[in-house]
C-alpha cells in the first residue's frame, strides 16, 4: 500500500510564508512525477506545480516566483515553499505522484488527503 501524506498546512497573513511537505510511503520502487495541487471551494482543481524525477519544475502562472517546488528522493518527500503569500493562494492543497511498485515500468497514481492553507489578515 502507498500513502501521501501532506503536512505544514496553517494560516498565516499574506506577505507570510509556508512549507508544505508530502512524504509518500509503502511499496514504493520508483516515485516519478510529483506534483502539487489546490482547490478553492467552487474552483476546479489546479495544479500549482510539479517537478519531475530529474528536478525538471513546471509552476503555474500564478505562482511563478512566489512557490518553489522541490524533492528529496532519500525520503521520497515533495516540498513546495510558498513566499510572499497572497489571500487568493487559499485553498486545500494536495500532493500528487506517480509512483512504481517494481521496475517494470508501470506506474500509478496518488493523491494526499490534502492541507488546508489560510491567507488572512
Amino acid at each position: 500500500q502507498v500513502q501521501l501524506v501532506e503536512s505544514g498546512g496553517g494560516s498565516v497573513q499574506p506577505g507570510g510564508s509556508l512549507r508544505l511537505s508530502c512524504e509518500a510511503s509503502g511499496s514504493i520502487f520508483r516515485i516519478n512525477n510529483m506534483a502539487w495541487y489546490r482547490q478553492a471551494p467552487g474552483n476546479q482543481r489546479e495544479r500549482v506545480a510539479s517537478i519531475s524525477l530529474d528536478g525538471t519544475t513546471i509552476y503555474a502562472d500564478s505562482v511563478k516566483g512566489r512557490f518553489t517546488i522541490s524533492r528529496d528522493n532519500a525520503k521520497n518527500t515533495v516540498y513546495l515553499q510558498m513566499n510572499t503569500l497572497k489571500p487568493e493562494d487559499t485553498a486545500v492543497y494536495y500532493c500528487f505522484a506517480y509512483i512504481m511498485w517494481s521496475s517494470e515500468e508501470r506506474e500509478y497514481f496518488y493523491w494526499g488527503q490534502g492541507t488546508q492553507v489560510t491567507i488572512s489578515s
